[in-house]
């Protein structure tokens, strides 16, 4: 029985996700870039430049949203490059699965920080 496949088989490897995560990696910098510059801009413009000037910006509830907001989009930001970097770079199946895994832990367990930092009295 002949083979009906025309040209060599195609086998796609390491991270190819492409469009979608290059996309989502030049949002989730953007939203962090905004962030950082209306920081700054707070930074600068304070005449309260202490403990207390920082704990009166971050007492809004929409500021911590904001901040909130920016540590999902940093950990979603890390979980893109440190997927690709180790789908191109670590090449037993087993390894690159332990090392995915435990990076996902560590972001949710961050994430879980983040909010007990910014919402405890």
């Amino acid at each position: 029985m002949a083979d009906n496949n025309i040209g060599p088989k195609r086998l796609v490897v390491g991270a190819h996700y492409g469009l979608r995560d290059w996309l989502a990696q030049r949002a989730t910098a953007v939203v962090m870039a905004v962030y950082t510059v209306i920081l700054l801009v707070c930074f600068f413009t304070s005449t309260n430049f202490s403990y207390q000037g920082w704990a009166a910006l971050f007492s809004h509830q929409w500021f911590k949203v904001a901040t909130f907001a920016v540590f999902m989009a940093l950990f979603f930001h890390a979980w893109i490059g440190v997927r690709d970097a180790l789908m191109d770079y670590v090449k037993p199946v087993g390894t690159r699965l332990v090392l995915q895994v435990a990076t996902i832990v560590w972001l949710i367990g961050c994430a879980g920080y983040a909010a007990q930092i910014l919402w405890r009295n």
